[in-house]
């Protein structure tokens, strides 16, 4: 398809297209062309359109408008691992600033806390004072890969607290923990939920080059 596609790009004039083949369900081939004009997506908006059954999900990120001009919502703890790729100009920082900011917009420090590594130093500077912060934001190399080995001890400390309350994952150990904090009885002192903790590398291939083998 890719000298059809070039040719219809030529043809269509066309920044980019898309071509779907065939079209789910139905016999044909959809051509996607971008609209002439290029419409400004603000981030308040879509904000303001979270869908009600999801307004308690935490890592709850807005990412655009689709074609039909809805909003898309992902949940980072559906997909643990995020990479964000494309080339230089593509909007890979803007994607970036946009999760970070929905997690500022939606959710208190102690419900979910922030890890930036940004070895370029100017990336996540609008972030030095955001109380979310679990670290302030690392810039050296050498201090990420520190740092993700911590990371991977709270994990495993995690597991461990998690086993002794008979917790699977993160939200039943809080619902839990509040459960067992409702019930406290004179003398005892009340357990601590536990954070949400993001980590968010700018820049990922230059920190493999420095310290491959410990990042992975």
């Amino acid at each position: 398809f890719h000298s059809i596609s070039d040719n219809i790009k030529m043809e269509l004039a066309a920044r980019d297209i898309r071509i779907e083949a065939p079209i789910p369900g139905k016999n044909a081939v959809g051509v996607e062309v971008p609209n002439a004009e290029n419409t400004m997506v603000r981030m308040s908006e879509l904000i303001n359109k979270v869908p009600q059954e999801k307004r308690n999900s935490k890592l709850l990120f807005t990412l655009g408008k689709d074609l039909l001009g809805q909003p898309v919502f992902c949940e980072l703890n559906k997909m643990p691992h995020l990479l964000i790729a494309g080339a230089t100009g593509s909007g890979k920082s803007v994607c970036i600033n946009t999760i970070i900011t929905s997690f500022l917009l939606r959710v208190k420090p102690d419900e979910v806390k922030l890890v930036l590594v940004d070895p370029k130093k100017v990336e996540f500077t609008p972030y030095h004072d955001i109380p979310h912060l679990l670290w302030p934001v690392i810039t050296d190399p050498k201090m990420a890969s520190f740092m993700l080995k911590k990371i991977v001890i709270i994990m495993e400390d995690r597991y461990n607290l998690f086993a002794e309350m008979g917790a699977r994952e993160i939200n039943v150990y809080n619902q839990k923990v509040e459960d067992y904090n409702k019930n406290l009885k004179e003398g005892e002192a009340p357990m601590e939920k536990l954070p949400i903790i993001v980590v968010i590398i700018d820049e990922l291939a230059d920190l493999m080059q420095v310290a491959g083998k410990e990042v992975e």
